[in-house]
């Protein structure tokens, strides 16, 4: 069916395909696309100031409403732009769909300023990747790119869109496609990992992309309480659902001090949709293989396949009669003094609400939040699957799109609040009620951790200098009011929570600048 130009056809089929939002900073060579907007207003195009705000959006959209967003890029450039927070959404196996324009097809010959190869860009992603240049084939296009984005267990799909395919007549719906579910694991694998649990050895299981919500934590807890296997999550989880009456699953340590502590004495790890233990850098002298030694490997499903259903079913054979053990509704108690990296958790644990959603990014300041959080009402906690920082904001900012009537926290490292801050723009233009605790200790602390670590001698002046962040010191509150977001400071347990009860309370966005020192 006709729906007059290349641009409307596209966004009238992701619409038809369930595609409801796009996330969006536009060049020239999509003011088609733009301009189609006002002709199919079942899609909300949200505008980012920066690609990475408007990929990280999209990737905390999909975590949480289940199903792709679109961005909308402006040519390699601005795919470029975006690809740090595209890197952790492959890596929590996101669906998302970009849309790329490109020059029109008759003026890629001329190599103007803003030509690139985009197709080499957007294969770094590993996900799938086309070119629309005849404007009859962008709808199929589109519809084959939003199942490709929805295949079992979920990727980035890449169109590229020249200019002219855009603005030219001809333009046709296309149906949506049906997209590959994940596929169950066999009977004979499931009998193989329940006997390696029955043989009298110690085990851990590790779990991994969709066993971390409910169903999968429900089965993993039944095996543990009926075998006394040990069991950890992914370190970086895309999703993990926790708090009061879900089972209560350790997560895998990020240091592999912490990985060698958890799995010692192990003789078999089974994974379910998790990835055998790896540092996740090279140190001098330690190993980058976490496997205990001696010990082997038994993979129950890989991500793609049903995990949770393996899991359930492995529970059926060795835990039949064993329910799940619950966590407990309990909070900590309000803290009172200075702020330090041991307290302000427990001040989002004391006053954390029911259905929060939890953007994770602060990284060395939030060791203790699991712990602090474990008892707190039923939430859900996003986190850093691919290591690149700049996701916290943006991932906070798509998530509320995604889910409006529950309470979004971004708890929020300031060096990492550099890279997508005007992210807080974005949640003030849509009035998005999302609640930023920013952890300001002017330092890049976790790089301080890890100048030890690597082995490198104990930075000089010259070293600390790339190391810290005063001189001048950031006033995150005067930013956030300069993106529109109202902000307060804290300085002691009291001020923030006094703050964070009342920038819950009200709607919009608010962002809490929380002086908190650095753990080195």
């Amino acid at each position: 069916m006709s729906v007059t130009n290349g641009a409307r056809s596209l966004i009238r089929t992701l619409v038809d395909a369930g595609v409801e939002v796009c996330f969006a900073n536009p060049g020239t060579s999509e003011m088609h696309f733009v301009a189609a907007l006002d002709g199919v207003p079942e899609m909300r195009g949200v505008l980012g100031l920066f690609e990475g705000v408007v990929t990280g959006a999209a990737d905390g959209y999909a975590r949480i409403a289940g199903k792709p967003a679109a961005t909308l890029l402006h040519l390699g450039p601005g795919l470029g732009n975006g690809l740090a927070n595209l890197h952790n959404a492959r890596r929590a196996h996101t669906p998302i769909v970009n849309v790329v324009g490109d020059h029109a097809t008759y003026h890629k010959q001329y190599d103007a300023p803003l030509d690139s190869d985009i197709e080499t860009v957007a294969r770094s992603l590993e996900g799938w990747v086309r070119r629309s240049e005849r404007t009859k084939d962008i709808g199929a296009d589109a519809a084959a790119a939003v199942a490709a984005a929805q295949d079992a267990p979920g990727r980035i799909a890449t169109l590229i869109l020249p200019a002219d395919s855009s603005w030219g007549a001809g333009g046709e719906r296309g149906a949506p496609v049906p997209s590959r579910g994940p596929e169950a694991v066999d009977r004979a694998t499931v009998e193989r990992i329940a006997k390696v649990l029955a043989g009298g050895e110690s085990v851990a299981l590790l779990i991994g992309g969709s066993a971390c919500h409910e169903h999968g934590l429900r089965a993993t807890s039944r095996i543990t309480a009926a075998t006394g296997v040990r069991a950890y999550a992914e370190t970086f989880p895309a999703r993990l659902e926790r708090g009061a009456g879900l089972p209560a699953i350790e997560r895998l340590g990020y240091l592999s001090e912490q990985v060698s502590q958890q799995l010692g004495g192990v003789k078999h790890v089974i994974t379910a949709g998790a990835r055998a233990p790896a540092s996740f850098f090279a140190y001098p002298g330690k190993a980058s293989n976490l496997m205990p030694d001696g010990a082997r490997i038994h993979v129950l499903a890989e991500v793609w396949q049903d995990v949770p259903g393996a899991l359930h079913d492995v529970a059926e054979l060795v835990a039949a009669a064993t329910q799940p053990v619950l966590a407990e509704a309990a909070r900590p108690a309000l803290p009172s003094g200075p702020l330090t990296p041991q307290n302000w958790v427990d001040v989002i644990g004391a006053l954390l609400p029911d259905r929060a959603i939890i953007a994770d990014e602060a990284n060395t300041s939030g060791l203790r939040l699991p712990t602090a959080t474990a008892g707190a009402p039923r939430h859900d906690v996003l986190t850093l699957t691919g290591g690149a920082i700049g996701f916290g904001m943006p991932v906070a900012t798509g998530a509320a799109i995604a889910a409006p009537g529950r309470p979004v926290i971004s708890l929020q490292s300031d060096g990492s609040a550099l890279y997508t801050i005007s992210a807080l723009w974005t949640q003030a233009r849509e009035n998005l009620d999302v609640t930023t605790v920013l952890l300001n200790n002017r330092a890049y602390a976790i790089l301080r951790m890890e100048l030890l670590r690597v082995g490198a001698q104990t930075g000089g002046p010259a070293a600390n200098q790339l190391l810290n962040l005063a001189r001048p010191d950031l006033d995150f509150a005067r930013i956030a009011e300069g993106m529109g977001v109202p902000a307060t400071r804290a300085t002691t347990a009291e001020e923030l929570a006094e703050q964070f009860g009342r920038a819950l309370a009200e709607p919009g966005p608010h962002l809490i600048d929380a002086m908190v020192p650095p753990l080195l």
